[in-house]
């Protein structure tokens, strides 16, 4: 007969077993993506797909959806980082000016990007691969198109981390469409 301590074990046993083997299927399709596409950056993989609440127990298509979902919360939080950029008082010099200019032509595009990452989580989901893969590929061109409009400028970007972020997560997004079978 199992005392109420044995139960409570054992329930800690298998939801640790189930814990661990949900990490393993994060690791194990981030380490099939890298290996699939050199763009890959495995320990951004697994770090950034672990954290999700979806990611426990997900096969492949379950992960490219998380990581299309991570791409769409980035773009946002990168929209309203140049929101709040943009609300405050301008500078003076041309350099706040050029720097205000680009803020608005990315706030621009970021919003783009969030579409583009919602529209590849719709995709996937609905097991369209291919339309899925491109739209996550046209959100990390669009993270490019920012880093552009800052250097054409000569100005730093005060969302480059997002544009870094958006573009692995793009990568990894297409990366592991590309394992669905």
């Amino acid at each position: 007969m199992m005392t109420s301590l044995s139960k409570s074990l054992l329930a800690a046993a298998v939801a640790l077993a189930a814990l661990l083997a949900a990490d393993a299927t994060v690791e194990t399709t981030c380490k099939a993506a890298a290996g699939a596409d050199a763009r890959v950056d495995y320990g951004f993989c697994v770090s950034e797909l672990s954290r999700h609440r979806d990611s426990p127990g997900a096969d492949a298509w379950g992960l490219a959806k998380v990581a299309a979902n991570l791409g769409f919360n980035n773009a946002g939080g990168a929209v309203r980082d140049a929101d709040a950029l943009l609300a405050r008082p301008p500078g003076a010099g041309a350099d706040d000016a050029k720097k205000r200019a680009a803020l608005g032509q990315c706030r621009r595009l970021y919003f783009d990007m969030e579409l583009s990452f919602a529209g590849a989580y719709d995709e996937i989901n609905a097991r369209d691969y291919a339309a899925g893969k491109e739209m996550a590929a046209e959100a990390a061109a669009l993270a490019r198109r920012c880093d552009d409009v800052f250097a054409e400028v000569g100005v730093p970007s005060p969302l480059a981390r997002r544009g870094e972020y958006a573009g692995q997560i793009g990568v990894v997004c297409v990366a592991i469409t590309d394992l669905i079978k």
